[in-house]
């Protein structure tokens, strides 16, 4: 989500769910691009914190930007996306706990600690507002819950894949769901990493059970 990371300014919503960048663009045109992109991002979450996001429209962002409306969406697929812009490296660090893992390290741990990662990121100074323009824009709240059931969907594949947990399609999806909610719920908390541990204790009793 831009959720929580941060732009010039406050952070964005996926923003807060990564921190660095999951790989450094190498080629001249793909730094070029990255850098397009940022800037797409950082003027969106600039206006839309100015302005309220409902008064900014696309065109608006495009004009700040100083980019053309097509470039924008080559970037981007909606507005919604335009706020949680780290929406594929929050994917790809959730899927990377479970296959970067060591041969026979345990899984919930892994987990675990990559959630903790992501909150301690989402919880840093500047990303209230945007939390709150999330929870009072309707559309953003939609896209936040599609995404988090992606992101689930995503993490639940990578722990089947791997042969060593040999767990049920059904127990892989349930746990996956419960670990994209820990992120969610423990943000929210008045102690966020004491609510990852807590939540975490009961996912390893869960994981157990199945």
């Amino acid at each position: 989500m831009t959720v929580p990371t941060t732009p010039t300014g406050p952070a964005s919503p996926s923003r807060p769910t990564a921190q660095p960048g999951p790989s450094t663009p190498t080629g001249r045109r793909e730094r070029k691009k990255a850098a397009t992109r940022q800037k797409i991002a950082d003027t969106a979450m600039r206006l839309f914190l100015e302005r309220g996001y409902d008064a900014v429209g696309i065109r608006d962002v495009a004009a700040e930007a100083d980019v053309a409306v097509t470039t924008l969406f080559s970037h981007f697929a909606s507005k919604e996306a335009l706020v949680f812009e780290r929406d594929d490296h929050f994917e790809q660090r959730l899927t990377q706990a479970v296959t970067g893992r060591t041969p026979h390290e345990p899984l919930i741990p892994a987990l675990r600690h990559e959630i903790h990662a992501m909150v301690r990121h989402c919880t840093a100074d500047g990303t209230a507002a945007i939390y709150r323009m999330i929870d009072e824009t309707r559309a953003l709240r939609e896209y936040e819950e599609s995404m988090r059931l992606r992101h689930a969907e995503s993490l639940a594949t990578a722990i089947a894949a791997d042969p060593e947990l040999s767990k049920t399609t059904t127990a892989c999806r349930a746990i996956a769901r419960f670990v994209v909610d820990a992120y969610a719920l423990a943000r929210e908390a008045s102690d966020p990493q004491a609510a990852v541990d807590e939540i975490f204790g009961m996912i390893e009793a869960a994981w157990q059970v199945a």
